[in-house]
Formats: C-alpha cells, structure tokens, sequence
C-alpha cells in the first residue's frame, strides 16, 4: 500500500473541498487516514487459506454454525463503511476449522473495498475450497453508510444477503435446518 499516495490524495480532497489543510485539525489528517486505510484495507490480496487450511479431523457430519460474527467493510462505490453481522453453517466433510478461523475468514474477506453481496460468495466460495465441507451457507445482515447519510437517507434499513453451496444449495431439507439454525 502506498501510504504516501493516500496521504497526497487526501490533502487534495482537503483543498478541494475548501478547507485550509494548515487547520490544527486538519494538519495531521492525511497520515492519519493512511494509517486507517493501511488496517481497514489489510484484506487486500489475501485469502482464507491460512486460517481454513488448519483442520481437525471429526467422523460426525452435523451442521456447525458460527453466528453474529461482527465485521465492518467499506463499499467500493461511495468509500463509506457498511458493518453488521456474518453467520456461517456448514456440514463437515471429516474435517472441522476451529471456530475462530471462520470469523478471521470474514475479517479476510471484509478488510477490502467490496461489495456485501461478492463479500457473501466470497466466504462461501472460500470455505468450499479450503475446508471442502459438504455444504455451506453463508448469511450477512448489513447497514450501509452509503444509504443513511446520503442518497435515498434511511437509517436502520438493513441488507441481508445469502449464498448455499454444496448440499446446502441443493437439499432443501438441511438449506432450511441450516437457515433455522441461524435464525432466518
């Protein structure tokens, strides 16, 4: 990441917006922002692989279900966060990742600019490549920045998206238990 860059562009927006970039407030700003987008864009060329590549071995094939995993995430169209809730369900396939992993797998995916809905296949797809489960089933619940505090401006609306692949996708009966089990 060139922080250098981040910090002359950010002192452009500044002048252009018309503010005084010598502002006490402001003087700091662009090292700032750099900083901010070196950790909020960390996911940027990365994969899961490192932490789904870890496994336990397990003979049992019953859902796994990891819920409300917090992430934050920037949308690609306007740069304003959009954050909420990830759940992931999946059916092992002999082998398990540790609960953890699946929430760092998120975090990997979410640290870029992106979109919810690619951040949702996104996960799915990681998870069917690297822990090769049965089935998975991936559900985010996201408010987005870029509808509050500008264009259409509705606070509180949320964005649910879903992606199943595997069994998940295509046996109904265990899409709806996983679905249950999440709670949607």
């Amino acid at each position: 990441m060139d922080k250098q860059k981040i910090e002359q562009a950010v002192e452009m927006i500044i002048e252009a917006i018309g503010e005084d970039k010598n502002r006490e407030g402001l003087l700091e700003t662009p090292a700032r922002v750099a900083r901010m987008y070196e950790e909020i864009f960390a996911g940027l060329g990365k994969t899961a692989e490192e932490h789904l590549s870890k496994t336990f071995e397990i003979t049992e094939d019953n859902i796994v279900v990891v819920k409300d995993i917090d992430f934050y995430s920037m949308c690609e169209h306007h740069f304003l966060p959009f954050y909420g809730k990830a759940h992931i369900a999946y059916i092992p396939n002999e082998k398990v990742a540790g609960l953890s992993k699946l929430a760092r797998t998120v975090e990997t995916y979410a640290k870029k600019p992106q979109l919810q809905e690619r951040l949702s296949i996104e996960i799915a797809d990681a998870m069917m490549k690297y822990l090769e489960p049965k089935g998975v089933l991936v559900v985010i619940e996201a408010e987005h920045m870029c509808m509050n505090m500008r264009g259409v401006k509705k606070p509180g609306s949320k964005t649910v998206t879903s992606v199943a692949r595997g069994v998940l996708e295509t046996d109904e009966k265990q899409k709806q238990e996983a679905f249950r089990l999440i709670e949607f």
